[in-house]
């Protein structure tokens, strides 16, 4: 009888344990990092304005694709209504500075890189706390070969500049990094 029992107990354990196996299996627990730190419940809407160009080499596109990828940024990370003016947090600014440089000389005394550089001035205004508002300068900067047109490569080395300025952007403001 005490053999009986004992292989009962054993049985009912191992059950119990494969039960919890296989709750634990069926569960994912999901955790979506975007790194904003933004009370919903005072913070509601942000206003992004549009970010003239005011450098002295002009990009025509620029202007609009800074602006829209800072707003893409915050639609796509956060639940705060896009505006563009009067938000509970507010960015502004405009471009000061689009310039080549050359960099790397080649053995003819050629330029073999060039630097493409972008510089942001911008104005965060948060009417929720305002001891937070700010005023920055932000940079970014990708080089290419010097033997290639900068109309070929304009494009694809701005969009990767407007992210880091963008996301720069974004981590100053309500992420808080």
């Amino acid at each position: 009888m005490v053999y009986k029992s004992h292989h009962i107990c054993r049985f009912l354990t191992s059950a119990y344990v494969l039960a919890v196996l296989l709750i634990l299996a069926g569960c994912q627990i999901r955790y979506r990092f975007n790194g904003a730190s933004i009370d919903y419940s005072t913070m509601h809407s942000i206003s992004i304005a549009d970010f003239p160009n005011n450098a002295a080499l002009v990009y025509p596109a620029l202007s609009n694709d800074l602006s829209e990828g800072i707003r893409d940024l915050y639609q796509r990370q956060t639940r705060l209504q896009i505006l563009r003016k009067g938000g509970d947090l507010e960015v502004e600014g405009e471009i000061i500075d689009y310039a080549l440089t050359p960099m790397a000389v080649s053995a003819d005394s050629y330029a073999a890189e060039t630097k493409l550089t972008l510089t942001v001035r911008v104005r965060f205004t948060n009417n929720v706390m305002p001891q937070e508002s700010f005023e920055r300068t932000y940079t970014a900067f990708q080089t290419f070969d010097a033997s290639r047109l900068l109309n070929d490569v304009q494009a694809e080395l701005c969009t990767t500049m407007i992210q880091e300025i963008a996301e720069s952007i974004f981590n100053d403001t309500v992420a808080k990094w």
